[in-house]
């Protein structure tokens, strides 16, 4: 719950996926061929005078990470296009590219397609640096040196909750163990009476880290320490040097250079989004149901409209 993970989020995978399939065929009159100016060399093949293009097979080929690039494969390709060509010639022959929900889906797919087309737009022309990448190296050493910390935590949802863990443990700091398991609220930890094993500074939240590396061996932290998980009371058990060492720069290169890139990506995502406004409209509540008013129940096998005997 407190580690921070170091792995940069793909932010492509989830707002900018690649639509697989064009729609410009959604758009044609149903008894008018999609007409596309091409010349010879640009064309895989035709279907009822419709034209599939080298290019078409080409990017659903570069979609299709590992698949070889054989001519049964772009035979493959191209009977799938043709046949998504007829099937949607075929609906709009029906009309169904008049639908409000498939010209929805339509604009949905093309603002997809241009988000897309944006973002490589933007790593293509904000290229890492040789100067970013050794900084990015530089601070990665940082993080490597240090200590490490053997501690035990317990974290609770108020500041005053935090504080009277701290009195008990000022008259018994053994109570630690009990107290964890009683009332921490971080699952991982409670059931091994809030122990976190080793860790160094740089795997844990800012306050977290900043607050156990005051600490001496076998003192606990004299007022809460607030993260965004809540309020922590930390023990430090131990602490020794940090043995990890760093790999060459050639060797994690690669992996620096798409890090940073996802990293200024996501910059440029949070600005468009903090430069827009975004309205969220609530849902309007039903209306009030009028009650329901019921006739009086009568005798089994009477009839409602009958009057009850008279003795």
């Amino acid at each position: 719950m407190l580690i921070k993970s170091r792995a940069i989020p793909i932010i492509t995978a989830t707002i900018l996926a690649l639509a697989a399939c064009s729609n410009k065929e959604a758009n044609h009159s149903p008894t008018t061929p999609a007409k596309i100016t091409t010349t010879n060399e640009d064309v895989a093949a035709t279907v009822n005078g419709m034209t599939i293009t080298k290019n078409e097979v080409d990017l659903i080929l570069k979609q299709q990470r590992g698949m070889p690039d054989t001519p049964e494969t772009r035979k493959m390709i191209i009977d799938n296009i043709a046949m998504r060509l007829l099937v949607a010639h075929e609906a709009a022959k029906k009309g169904l590219d008049k639908k409000p929900e498939t010209i929805n889906e339509i604009e949905m797919a093309k603002q997809s397609v241009l988000a897309q087309a944006y973002v490589q737009d933007f790593i293509k022309n904000n290229e890492v640096t040789e100067a970013q990448l050794a900084a990015e190296y530089d601070k990665l050493k940082a993080q490597a040196s240090g200590d490490q910390y053997k501690a035990r935590h317990i974290l609770v949802k108020t500041e005053d909750e935090a504080k009277a863990i701290i009195a008990k443990l000022s008259k018994d700091v053994k109570s630690f163990d009990s107290l964890a398991k009683a009332q921490s609220l971080d699952p991982g930890s409670k059931v091994k009476g809030g122990d976190l094993g080793w860790f160094d500074g740089q795997s844990m939240v800012p306050e977290f880290s900043a607050a156990t590396a005051k600490l001496g061996k076998g003192k606990f932290t004299e007022a809460p320490v607030k993260t965004q998980f809540g309020y922590h009371v930390i023990i430090l058990d131990d602490k020794r040097p940090n043995t990890k060492s760093l790999p060459p720069m050639d060797q994690v290169k690669a992996g620096l250079t798409q890090q940073l890139q996802q990293q200024n990506l996501k910059k440029m995502l949070d600005d468009v989004k903090a430069n827009a406004k975004i309205d969220i409209v609530a849902p309007q509540p039903a209306p009030a149901k009028a009650p329901t008013i019921l006739p009086e129940p009568t005798a089994p096998g009477a009839s409602a409209t009958e009057e009850p005997a008279k003795k």
